[in-house]
């Protein structure tokens, strides 16, 4: 017994020793000029401006494919991002916090999305328009509701958080769990997380892999979006000079089964993680150098202008305005107090927004702030908690003509679609799978139907949508058992109150099958 205890002793003074080496290794602040947290986050707003500027005009214009031509820039072109959603639909949220505090609810952050005006497609149309028929968030975002919760939206309008969690990436998680869940789901919702972790990284780390690691610290390790982040960083170790090779690998492994209504079985991919993975390989194989970061992530294609934002975004804070070669920066003074589509915000008013808001969350953490540095404590990631969805891979397109399809009482022929404009017309749909989506049209003319799925009543479509809401999703289900199904859609009288007709137009069925 005392050889025992003696063991014992020595193991846990072994163990005490230990961790307090790590302790004592671990900075308990870490500390940054008020002047050089400025221009981070000068440098993260205007490289997120020069990188959508310079991709806008390839913008899905190469599908599965590296683009080939030419694209040129003058530094004139960065007025380009005034009109980008890119930008201005980060900025709502922005205003908000702006607005609230940093206690603003995700309530809150839903009503300002669904009061927005400008045009909104994919995750974001899909759920202001939930939001708008009074589905709340997270369900605005959830795939219960929203099939597009997979997509890229979240993470294009993240990066204002990583930009004010300087060094705090469990504070950008927090944030990014309370925004991302207005219009995003479980990888799409990571998306963010992802790229407000290397944001945050950026503040204190130039190497931009360690920066791509920290970030990817924040994700749950079993999530699709953790996956394809590994395999890149894997894939560049072993090609180190080859950008090519692992874009490649990427299309192999990643760029197939997109479930987005525009992307099923179409070489479209709207996907947050195949997208996302455009813009870690420009910065780790960028080397820093905004050119090749900038040209890699745009040259990927698909998403070839919210792509090259964030990374030259994130690039941006690692270097800092002023270190930002002078063929891209030049054309900023230009339009520094000229304000972004929908916004009240201009570059000059939006960098000292974010300063101001970085300083709170420093407060709120712990920190301090003096006239000549920001003093942060160190906080290391912590991974959010697991959510997946897996809606299925989609397995056929049912055009309105294919005999699966029977049409009873009251459907046109339109434009290759069948439309009803009454009540009581019946469709019936038999497909074999285990998830089916209707493809069709939502308007401000849009009407109501019934929906019966073998032959119980199953969620309603409501084909009316507001103004500048652009969705094609009219109606989805997903988990099914496995095998025949029927979907039965009976048109109603009643509307939206604000619809100006009762028109269902139904364009095609996707179906699904198990992985």
């Amino acid at each position: 017994m005392k050889t025992k205890a003696v063991i014992i002793t020595v193991l846990f003074l072994g163990c005490l020793s230990a961790t307090q080496n790590t302790l004592a290794r671990t900075p308990r602040f870490r500390r940054i000029s008020i002047n050089v947290l400025a221009d981070k986050i000068r440098g993260g707003w205007a490289g997120q401006m020069f990188g959508v500027s310079y991709g806008a005009p390839v913008e899905f214009k190469s599908l599965g494919k590296i683009f080939g031509g030419e694209i040129i820039w003058t530094s004139d072109m960065v007025s380009n991002s005034i009109y980008q959603d890119d930008l201005y639909v980060e900025m709502t949220f922005v205003d908000v916090l702006d607005r609230f505090g940093l206690d603003a609810t995700r309530e809150q952050f839903g009503e300002a999305f669904r009061n927005s005006k400008y045009h909104l497609w994919h995750a974001n149309a899909g759920a202001r328009r939930l939001l708008d028929q009074g589905v709340k968030p997270p369900w605005s975002g959830h795939p219960k509701y929203n099939l597009h919760s997979n997509d890229i939206d979240f993470q294009i309008e993240s990066d204002f958080i990583g930009m004010m969690t300087p060094g705090l990436p469990r504070y950008a998680n927090m944030f990014a769990d309370r925004v991302g869940h207005v219009m995003n789901y479980g990888d799409g919702v990571y998306g963010g997380m992802l790229f407000a972790g290397m944001y945050s990284a950026a503040f204190f780390e130039s190497d931009p892999r360690k920066v791509v690691e920290q970030g990817l610290r924040s994700l749950p390790s079993a999530s699709g979006y953790a996956q394809i982040i590994r395999d890149v960083l894997d894939w560049s170790t072993k090609h180190p000079d080859d950008w090519k090779k692992t874009w490649a690998l990427i299309e192999e492994k990643w760029d197939k089964d997109d479930a987005d209504p525009d992307g099923s079985l179409r070489p479209f991919n709207i996907d947050a993680r195949l997208n996302g993975a455009y813009v870690v390989l420009g910065l780790l194989y960028g080397d820093g150098d905004f050119d090749k970061t900038i040209e890699i992530s745009t040259r990927a294609g698909q998403d070839a202008d919210c792509n090259p934002s964030s990374a030259a975004g994130i690039l941006g804070v690692i270097k800092g305005f002023d270190a930002i070669p002078p063929k891209w920066r030049s054309g900023i003074p230009a339009i520094a107090e000229k304000k972004f589509d929908y916004t009240n915000y201009s570059f000059s008013s939006i960098v000292a927004s974010t300063v101001k808001r970085a300083h709170q969350v420093v407060k709120r953490a712990g920190g301090r702030v003096t006239k000549t540095e920001v003093i942060i404590p160190f906080q290391s990631p912590s991974p959010a908690r697991l959510e997946q969805f897996i809606p299925g891979i989609p397995s056929s397109l049912i055009e309105i003509n294919d005999p699966s399809w029977e049409w009873k009482r009251g459907w046109a022929d339109e434009g290759g679609n069948k439309t009803s404009n009454g009540t009581n017309s019946e469709a019936s749909l038999k497909f074999s799978g285990t998830g089916c989506m209707i493809i069709g049209e939502l308007t401000q003319q849009g009407g109501r139907a019934t929906v019966f799925v073998d032959g119980k009543r199953a969620m309603p479509i409501d084909a009316y949508t507001p103004e500048r809401t652009h969705d094609n999703a009219l109606w989805h289900i997903n988990g099914l058992r496995p095998g025949k199904h029927t979907v039965k859609i009976v048109t109603r009288k009643d509307t939206d109150s604000r619809s100006q007709g009762r028109k269902i137009l139904i364009e095609r069925a996707v179906i699904y099958r198990a992985e």
